[in-house]
């Protein structure tokens, strides 16, 4: 064939290009007619391939650009979603717990991972967004794994952007910020610093018209159209999406029964009582002093909380413990050099494990070596006991030792109880306020 066409070509008339193509086109076409003629027909309905040595298998029967089993190609959110649903297919189709099956479920990660990519895209987000009093920040952790507090699933770090509220903790899509509908709890606790002090307060669902109490959603105990689930804080009930079944010590069962049994609360009751474990609000002189009476750990705070709180005028008045910040040793509970009236959750929390105690008793000891052994200035500022004039200084934290109510003197203990008569200091103070106010006599005027 190849001399055929050498042969045409060197004895053909010198045309043009075209015409020479076209010639050498029919030429083939005749060939390519002829061969097919004299090939015997075949009997109807019998295959083409009846044998291997008929034809010889060059491998074109096979596909060779199909895409290999199992790899899905897709570049838009409707085309991963088909591949997704193919790839589901082709699990259920290969034998179970296979090495194709398993790869097969790497796969529908990916591409899971990958639709969800496309639905958040990493494009720039601020820094900071504000919306109702929540502060949310953009989070730069990608290995955490987190929830979304507003659509319930998880919060991909590698490939999405999420925020958190600096008050509260509110964490959520960046897709999800304008879905918000929760106001920040720290504002409440801003505001209104204060427990519901009754236990499980319940009105009952009717009274909440079959409602979720944040929501609104409809709820019901039969959980159609969704559970009602209840807060043992605030006694309302609440749906699936504002309550998440979190545990959480309730204050107004440690106060009445000094109970710390965690018990079920909604999503906006844990973040409010987490907010509020460190304030101190409860005043258990007030709510309930019968809980001093059964709790022997209270008692010893107490008294430790007194001591502090006569040691504090020394320190006050004292240059090298202003220089030292000894009563910095309890800046995390401030509260305890102001009054020892108010405790928090967190202070209950500690005084039953024990924890408490020994970190009081501990700052007692220093505040006490401070003053009695350590400082000139303030051992100097110590009392002798007026009634028996013996016996060591005497301060009035001093476990043997009594205080004056009037003048704040000091005394032994049994010298005070056992001595009927008023205390010499406030008699000799009442004798000079007499003298001062006491009229001038005739020689004065004279």
């Amino acid at each position: 064939m190849c001399a055929c066409l050498v042969t045409a070509v060197s004895q053909g008339p010198a045309h043009s290009t075209c015409s020479l193509g076209e010639r050498l086109g029919r030429e083939l076409s005749a060939k390519i007619w002829r061969v097919r003629e004299a090939l015997p027909e075949l009997p109807p309905g019998e295959p083409e391939f009846r044998c291997p040595e008929r034809v010889m298998d060059l491998g074109l029967s096979e596909d060779h650009f199909a895409r290999p089993v199992g790899l899905f190609l897709a570049s838009d959110i409707q085309q991963l979603r088909q591949a997704i649903q193919e790839c589901k297919q082709v699990i259920l189709e290969l034998p179970e717990h296979s090495e194709k099956q398993k790869d097969a479920v790497v796969r529908l990660i990916h591409l899971r991972l990958k639709l969800q990519e496309l639905k958040d895209p990493s494009e720039d987000e601020p820094n900071i967004r504000v919306l109702l009093e929540h502060r949310f920040y953009k989070e730069k952790s990608k290995s955490v794994k987190q929830t979304c507090d507003k659509c319930h699933t998880v919060i991909w770090g590698l490939i999405q952007t999420w925020y958190t509220c600096t008050g509260c903790y509110y964490r959520c899509h960046s897709k999800c910020l304008n879905l918000i509908s929760k106001p920040c709890v720290r504002s409440k606790v801003s505001h209104q610093a204060e427990y519901e002090l009754n236990i499980c307060p319940e009105a009952g669902l009717d009274s909440q018209d079959y409602r979720c109490a944040e929501c609104r959603a409809p709820i019901s105990l039969r959980g159609v159209p969704s559970e009602a689930r209840q807060c043992d804080y605030t006694g309302q009930y609440y749906c699936s999406r504002c309550h998440w079944n979190d545990l959480a010590v309730i204050p107004a069962r440690v106060v009445h029964n000094w109970d710390f049994e965690p018990r079920k609360v909604s999503r906006g009751s844990m973040r409010y009582l987490a907010l509020m474990v460190s304030r101190p609000v409860l005043r258990l002189r007030e709510i309930n002093p019968l809980l001093f009476n059964y709790v022997e750990e209270l008692v010893e705070i107490r008294k430790l909380r007194q001591d502090i709180l006569l040691m504090k005028p020394y320190f006050i008045t004292c240059r090298e413990a202003m220089a030292a910040r000894l009563l910095l040793q309890l800046q995390h509970r401030q509260h305890f050099v102001e009054s020892d009236e108010m405790y928090s959750v967190q202070d209950l929390l500690d005084a039953r494990t024990g924890r408490l105690g020994c970190s009081l008793a501990d700052t007692h000891t220093l505040f006490a070596k401070h003053i009695k052994l350590d400082c000139e200035r303030c051992q100097a500022k110590g009392f002798v006991c007026e009634l028996c004039r013996e016996g060591d200084v005497l301060f009035p934290f001093d476990s043997h030792t009594s205080v004056c109510a009037d003048c704040s003197a000091v005394f032994h203990r049994d010298c005070y109880y056992d001595n009927s008569t008023t205390c010499p200091r406030c008699a000799r103070l009442t004798l000079r306020k007499q003298s001062l106010f006491q009229e001038p006599g005739p020689d004065v005027d004279a």
